[in-house]
């Protein structure tokens, strides 16, 4: 099923589940029942057939057509038995008990109580930002249920108690009474037939191929059909927690966590990264976690990652609704929330203990990587004194580089005078003009209108960035300024063309044959070797080759095409792999990249792009 029927499904369900909610139910039972009915009745054939040609087969009678039908029905009820079977992974993270933490399960119990919720078999603490419950099938598709609660470190030092208790109050209400239940059986079936359409993928065999092909009938249909039940049981969740705890208690924790989130991904861990550069063993993040969580978001941050969040519309990738959707379903204000003053830590009684306990495992799993981090750092302050070094004589191209590279060491280094410097030498230079945009006061709006318009007139690849950056700086409410909305329009539209650009350049990059319009790749010394580095990280690339390819949209443009051989790896995981690659390999431009098959098969490779740039 392609994308956009799955889309036509889930509008369907959406329609059906509000039109007539308990006759949507009823048709949801019936397509579970339906998947019930497969296995059982798989079930009973193979049993059948077993017993129909077992005895014969033991009585001497070896027809060929016998032997085969008993292998087929064994084949059957070893699949059949698979589906009925199907077990789920444990949760990660560290199991806790009333003992180590009896004010969070007494909070739990509370809760549990209030909603009319079955009782937890295990609650884990791990480090992430998140709180997550879950029914898990204790024996397949007909067992009963193992109700697991997980909640993130960070997340108890983020929140204040009440907020915190708002978001478990969320989690425990998925496990309601009466329709919680029903919803949380279609979790628990959705769960199974996941699991088991993705174990089955790599099975060979008539058998396993006709069960395959029924799988992928049913499971996206199910996924669909059931979309809206899922998506409404949010809502009711947070209704659930907005009645326990107060509203304000569960559109602040909302909103707490959404721009949270973000400052944690945008600003912490990447500064944590960085002390790999003074720091040549690894070095535990929550302790420092625990005292910046602590403090209030800049308000700048915050109120673009609010923005931000509220712009993200409610899609069918994920049943969670976007933040705007559940804030205005609560009745509540989408806007900043006074900040926990303190977070929930003291829950789980011994806090240190647990710090100390996830900053040691976060050491020991990110090791490696540290230390590979804390040499690709090395190498970036080497290359930037070298650049220092010959300033003097530097090009604008590398004014712009040593700049680039110390913000990389320190994002409050003072790089203007570079971008300057460079714009003196080379007039219209589009990365200085861009990097000097960067370097302006958020405040300054007029000065970062000016750049932006003479990055825009300069042409070239930079007006989508140019463009967008300056639709975001004209709706961002700033005080003592007014809106613009001229400035606005005219940005829209520009933004709106230069989006039209993008588009077809990257239609040309990924649409037209692959070693057309190619060339050998123009990386440097410096630029090559951490696109190495980075490869050597990937475990799974045996071999990397890269050329250039050269864009008609923007003939400046530096892009890539990257080809890489993974041998041993299935197609539907090469694929990730792949765009995973592009979203994270240090090439100066946008890359395409693609694995040595059927096209291009690897001898195409090798004639084309010749020497390899990485081999393990």
């Amino acid at each position: 099923m392609d994308q956009a029927d799955f889309v036509h499904l889930v509008r369907l369900s959406e329609h059906a589940s509000a039109e007539n909610s308990r006759a949507y139910r009823r048709g949801v039972a019936a397509f579970a029942a339906l998947g019930y009915a497969w296995v059982l009745g798989c079930l009973l054939l193979a049993g059948a057939l077993v017993a129909w040609a077992l005895p014969q087969v033991l009585a001497g009678r070896f027809r060929f057509a016998l032997v085969w039908v008993l292998i087929a029905a064994l084949g059957l009820l070893w699949t059949s038995l698979r589906a009925l079977w199907v077990r789920l992974d444990a949760p990660e993270g560290l199991q806790i008990t009333a003992r180590d933490a009896p004010a969070l399960f007494e909070a739990l119990e509370r809760i549990r109580r209030k909603v009319n919720g079955p009782p937890l078999h295990a609650v884990y603490l791990d480090g992430d930002f998140n709180a997550s419950i879950r029914q898990t099938p204790r024996w397949g598709l007909f067992g009963g249920a193992v109700n697991t609660l997980t909640i993130g470190l960070s997340l108890l030092m983020a929140l204040d108690k009440a907020r915190l208790l708002a978001v478990l109050a969320h989690e425990y209400g998925h496990l309601r009474g009466g329709h919680g239940r029903f919803a949380a059986w279609i979790y628990r079936t959705r769960l199974s037939w996941l699991r088991l359409h993705d174990s089955m993928r790599g099975d060979a065999g008539p058998v396993a191929a006709a069960t395959q092909a029924f799988l992928d009938w049913y499971f996206p249909r199910f996924a669909a059909k059931t979309f809206a039940m899922a998506r409404q049981d949010e809502y009711e969740a947070d209704r659930i927690a907005g009645r326990l705890l107060g509203r304000e208690a569960a559109v602040a924790a909302l909103i707490e966590v959404e721009i949270k989130g973000a400052w944690l991904q945008a600003h912490f861990w990447a500064g944590h990264w960085r002390a790999a550069a003074a720091h040549a063993l690894p070095v535990g993040p929550y302790q420092a976690m625990r005292g910046q969580l602590a403090l209030a978001p800049e308000p700048a941050f915050a109120r673009e990652a609010l923005r931000q969040a509220l712009a993200r519309l409610s899609g069918v990738d994920d049943t969670h609704p976007g933040l705007r959707d559940r804030v205005e379903a609560l009745g509540g204000a989408p806007a900043l929330p006074d900040w926990s003053r303190r977070g929930a830590l003291g829950l789980l009684g011994e806090a240190e203990r647990w710090i100390a306990h996830f900053d040691r495992a976060w050491c020991k799993d990110n090791a490696s990587d540290w230390k590979q981090h804390h040499a690709w750092l090395g190498r970036v302050r080497a290359r930037v004194q070298a650049l220092a070094a010959a300033r003097a004589q530097g090009s604008a191209d590398e004014l712009v580089e040593e700049a680039t590279l110390r913000r990389q060491l320190d994002p409050q280094a003072p790089v203007r005078p570079l971008y300057e410097l460079a714009l003196r030498s080379r007039d219209g230079h589009l990365g200085a003009l861009r990097g000097l945009v960067q370097t302006l006061p958020e405040g300054d709006r007029a000065a970062r209108l000016q750049g932006l318009q003479r990055l825009w007139d300069a042409g070239g690849d930079q007006r989508w960035w140019a463009a967008r950056t300056a639709v975001e700086e004209l709706e961002t409410p700033r005080p003592g300024l007014e809106h613009d909305a001229a400035a606005l329009k005219l940005w829209r539209e520009r933004h709106r063309q230069a989006q039209e650009g993008e588009a077809r350049a990257w239609e040309e990059l990924t649409q037209t044959p692959c070693f057309s319009q190619t060339a050998p790749h123009d990386l440097g010394a410096f630029e090559l070797g951490e696109v190495q580095a980075e490869l050597a990280r990937c475990k799974p690339v045996v071999a990397a080759w890269i050329v250039c390819k050269r864009l008609r949209e923007f003939p400046g443009r530096r892009a890539y095409v990257v080809f890489v051989e993974l041998p041993g790896l299935p197609d539907d995981e090469r694929y990730p792999l792949c765009r995973a690659l592009e979203r994270g390999l240090s090439l100066p431009g946008p890359a395409l990249v693609l694995w040595a098959g059927e096209s291009p098969t690897l001898q195409e490779i090798r004639a084309h792009a010749r020497v390899p740039v990485f081999t393990r």
